[in-house]
Formats: structure tokens, C-alpha cells, sequence
């Protein structure tokens, strides 16, 4: 039988993206309760993406939850640990019920928990909008320690980055060569790019082509001549980013998709003067960290997950249509230019 926890409980299995949106229920939980949220997630990104941000506890990590349970090594340990720190109020924000079965097993019962699907968007609500909604609903069986006032406390999702982390971001821009060179990144994969078969897919929402991206290198290179432009991307978008590399033929381009790990992303994201992307995680952390940037729309909506961030930082959106449909084909590399010469960069000298 479980104890009881006065500490509140996220539960969120999301992409990268969804764990940077997280942070706006947990920084409202945090100031009603004045303790630190604990979040049980899944996927390598979300340990070290929140690690050490303010509001945030212990960190239940499982690899994947589709695994049946009896499978799963992960799934076992994470039950365990929460049965050893007891029942409190919960927070279930999957949309499904993939998660029910850790929940049950760990004693915490529908009276400590307030699902999401429970409280489902509102009209023209963004998602982040959302989750700090729902952080003022107590489950039925809690009552609310400490009302706050909504509107003390910053919209948007935010993110630090803490000195150390800055401290290796420079001596890692010193090892590749790039030093203290003002910097502008590029986001022009996705997981759905880097799936086998050919990228431009049905499936994939979020392709922009090669010779587009290339077009839009040309132009930074030459209107920004003395910037470091540093390509993102996972281990499977390096070679994607060299296609496009080859295809820019201009210097001063670096491809950081080998060695890239998810504090480094985030201190680059800090320290940019401006960032190009296809709607995805990196646009979410920019926004928290406050990068201007443009972003590349497919059938996402923007009023749901366009980036929003720190102060709110520039962001431009682009969309397009094909046949009267919301398609990431219908934007021209010429929008992307224009959308980029009316950001508000960063100065020179970085975040």
C-alpha cells in the first residue's frame, strides 16, 4: 500500500517538443505548491532537457510505454519507485490511455488525478495555454495548498541554461572551429525526414526540400558574412545536412547533427543570434531560451504550437497550401528570406 506525497506529479510520454511545452504546467505547479514537480516521462530527450530547471524534482524515465509490462525492466523500476514515494496529486497529460497501467499498478487512484482528457482544448487554444489551465484544477481527493494569480507568472514555456552548461558550449564552439563567431542556426530535419524511404513522403507533413533549404543558406551567407551558420539535427540528420551543404556550395557551414546532445542544443539555442526551422522540438526550446526565429508550418496548427517562449521573443510564421490544403511545399525559399530579414537577431555578441 502506498504512502501518501505532498509533492505533485506530471505524467507526460511526449516528443521533445511536448516535454519543452510541459514546463508551463510545472512552473504554475511549482508556485501553488512551493515544491518541486516530479515527472514520470519517456524518451532520451526528457532526463537531460529538464534535469536541473527550476521547478522540477526526480525524474521517472522508462524507455517506452507500449512495452508489456512484464517486458519491461524500465516500466517495473519506475512503479516501484513511486509506490516508495507515495500518492499525491497527479497530473495525467497523455491524451490516451498508454500510461493508465503505471498509474494503477503504482496505487494512484482517479480521485489524485486530473487527466487531460478530462479537460480537453478550448477554441483557438494554444497548448501551453492549456497546461497552465490545468494546473489550477486539484484532483477530487486534494485541496489546493496555495492559490496563485495566473497572471503573476509568465506565460509561455521557458528553460535556463545553466553557466556550466555555457562554459562547455564554448570550449565545444573552440573545438569545432567556430569559437566566439556570432552564430545563426538551421533545423531542416525531423523524424519523419529521417524515417527509410524516400523523404518526400505522404506521411511526412514536415519536408521541405533540399534545393529550397540550399537557397535559403545562399542568402544567410551572404547577407550575414560574419556569422558561423551551424546546422541541428540528430545522429540520422548528418547526412541530410550535408546534402544540403553541398548543394549551398558556401563557407562558413557547420554540421552539428554528429555531436549534439540535448544541453548542448539548448546552450546553442541560448547563445544564437537566430534560428531557420521546420515546426519541431529545437523550435520549442528556442522560444523557452528566446531565439528569434522563423518556422516552417505543415498541418500543424500554429494557433495550437506555434514556438512560445521568453519575453515573447520574435517569431515568425510561415504556412503555405497545395490544392487548398495546409502543406509545408506551398512556402517558397523567397518567404523564408523575407520572414528571416524581419527578425529581431539577437546582437552579435549572443544570449
Amino acid at each position: 500500500m502506498s504512502g501518501s506525497c505532498d509533492r505533485p506529479l506530471a505524467v507526460r510520454c511526449g516528443a521533445f517538443g511536448d516535454m519543452v511545452l510541459l514546463t508551463a504546467l510545472i512552473r504554475v505547479l511549482y508556485a501553488e505548491f512551493g515544491r518541486a514537480v516530479d515527472v514520470v516521462t519517456t524518451g532520451p530527450w526528457s532526463e537531460p532537457l529538464l534535469r536541473g530547471q527550476p521547478g522540477v524534482g526526480e525524474i521517472f524515465v522508462m524507455r517506452s510505454r507500449k512495452t508489456p509490462y512484464w517486458l519491461s525492466i524500465d516500466q517495473q523500476r519506475v512503479v516501484r519507485l513511486l509506490r516508495a514515494r507515495g500518492v499525491g496529486p497527479t497530473w495525467l497529460c497523455d491524451g490516451d490511455d498508454g500510461v493508465q497501467h503505471i498509474l494503477d499498478r503504482a496505487g494512484i487512484t482517479a480521485e489524485h488525478v486530473v487527466a487531460v482528457r478530462d479537460h480537453p482544448l478550448l477554441d483557438g487554444e494554444h497548448a501551453a495555454a492549456q497546461w497552465r489551465r490545468m494546473a489550477q484544477i486539484m484532483p477530487a481527493a486534494e485541496s489546493a495548498p496555495h492559490r496563485v494569480d495566473l497572471a503573476a507568472i509568465a506565460p509561455g514555456c521557458h528553460l535556463q541554461v545553466p553557466a556550466l552548461q555555457c562554459e562547455a558550449l564554448d570550449a565545444w564552439l573552440r573545438s569545432r572551429g567556430i569559437g566566439d563567431a556570432p552564430l545563426i542556426l538551421v533545423q531542416a530535419g525531423n523524424k519523419r525526414t529521417m524515417r527509410r524511404g524516400p523523404r518526400r513522403l505522404a506521411v511526412n507533413h514536415k519536408y521541405w526540400p533540399n534545393e529550397r533549404w540550399a537557397e535559403v543558406l545562399r542568402f544567410l551567407r551572404q547577407h550575414n558574412p560574419l556569422h558561423r551558420i551551424v546546422l541541428l539535427g540528430t545522429g540520422p540528420e548528418y547526412a541530410l545536412n550535408q546534402e544540403i551543404v553541398a548543394l549551398a556550395g558556401v563557407d562558413r557551414l557547420h554540421n552539428a547533427a554528429d555531436d549534439l546532445p540535448i544541453p548542448r542544443l539548448v546552450a546553442l539555442l541560448s547563445r544564437a543570434a537566430g534560428l531557420i526551422n521546420v515546426d519541431s522540438g529545437p523550435a520549442h526550446a528556442g522560444a523557452a531560451v528566446g531565439c528569434p526565429q522563423a518556422v516552417l508550418f505543415g498541418r500543424a496548427l500554429p494557433s495550437l504550437y506555434r514556438p512560445w517562449g521568453v519575453e515573447n521573443a520574435d517569431v515568425q510564421l510561415l504556412t503555405g497550401q497545395i490544392d487548398g490544403q495546409p502543406n509545408m511545399l506551398g512556402i517558397s525559399s523567397r518567404q523564408v528570406i523575407e520572414a528571416w530579414t524581419r527578425l529581431k537577431l539577437r546582437p552579435a555578441s549572443g544570449g
